[in-house]
């Protein structure tokens, strides 16, 4: 049977240096590493071109991964738990990337990026790599180029690759759409935050960590017990997985063995069920779709003749004098997008 030829034949356009950092990325060097996630980070047009090429070369060593994305309300503990289960999957045998988003200033745009100091046991482990990142105004509570580094980690031979989000409410989700296991952390006095978050981010998690049950053990049984009766009534996200509510201390190692368990539980499952395959390529089709809808709003608002209309036609419909249906027609004609 004839192999379809390939329809991005970027590869070839791997010049020496990054030929060099592909070599390196492969041999899983921290600096090559370091230089390629900063390579796909850019935002400048020659760069990009030199990190399509560099993903498309790393595309064949990826995707053995399990991915594992974390959220949470600010103050559930995010870093030290994740601190506590990477220590843990390298004690039995495992390599972890931690890809933890920083929320980005609304008035400077610098973020503390400050994750490596959380999960300081971690950062000094050589079978781990912490990468901390801007959210730089991305929503869904991770940064623009978070599946991208996601691939460059795993092309590395990470073979557990954990994404911690910004933070939890409606639009922290997108860490569901690039993840097999979306993990949820709870306190164990979060009811209201619960119903702050309503059902559908409770409805995407495949396993609830009621996080801190130190501090009140109590109160963690109620909220995993509530958690529990709850979640029948939800819509599940898998047909070959029950979401499980766990009790941990990230601070106290109490519950981490047996939430890796669970995450090794539920890997096999979703294998052995073909769904792990076929949500990896739903999630592949979805990010095509993204990176388009992005590369037009970019030549949209680039376009000079939209910057020079767009003022006086905003105004105009501020105004009522013209329709935003035709505003935004006449717009789209200007930047050859109608």
């Amino acid at each position: 049977m004839k192999r379809a030829a390939d329809p991005v034949p970027v590869s070839a356009a791997l010049g020496p240096t990054d030929r060099d950092l592909l070599e390196g990325v492969l041999a899983a060097q921290p600096r090559a590493l370091a230089k390629a996630i900063t390579l796909v980070e850019s935002t400048r047009a020659d760069h990009q071109r030199r990190a399509q090429a560099l993903l498309q070369a790393l595309l064949p060593h990826a995707g053995e991964a399990i991915r594992i994305g974390v959220s949470g309300a600010p103050g559930v503990g995010k870093s030290t738990f994740v601190e506590a289960v990477g220590l843990h999957a390298i004690e039995v045998g495992h390599r972890i990337a931690v890809l933890a988003v920083d929320p980005s200033s609304a008035v400077s745009g610098g973020s503390i990026l400050g994750d490596k100091t959380r999960m300081e046991q971690l950062a000094r482990s050589t079978q781990a790599y912490i990468r901390p990142s801007p959210s730089s105004g991305t929503l869904g509570g991770v940064a623009g180029k978070t599946r991208e580094t996601l691939m460059v980690c795993e092309a590395a031979g990470f073979d557990v690759v954990v994404v911690e989000t910004v933070g939890v409410g409606q639009s922290e989700t997108a860490v569901a759409g690039m993840t097999d296991a979306f993990v949820l952390l709870q306190l164990p006095n979060a009811g209201d935050d619960l119903q702050a978050m309503k059902k559908g981010i409770v409805e995407l998690a495949d396993l609830i960590v009621i996080n801190k049950c130190d501090l009140d053990p109590l109160a963690a049984q109620r909220a995993q017990s509530q958690l529990e009766s709850v979640l029948p009534a939800l819509q599940r996200r898998s047909a070959h997985w029950t979401p499980k509510v766990l009790v941990a201390s990230a601070l106290t190692q109490q519950g981490i063995a047996d939430f890796w368990a669970e995450v090794g539980r539920f890997g096999e499952a979703m294998r052995a069920s073909g769904e792990l395959q076929a949500r990896r390529r739903a999630q592949a089709v979805s990010w095509m779709w993204e990176i388009i809808e992005q590369a037009l709003r970019d030549r949209f608002g680039s376009s000079p003749e939209v910057q020079r209309e767009l003022p006086a036609l905003a105004a105009a419909v501020q105004q009522g004098s013209v329709a935003a249906t035709v505003a935004a027609r006449r717009l789209l004609t200007l930047a050859g997008l109608d």
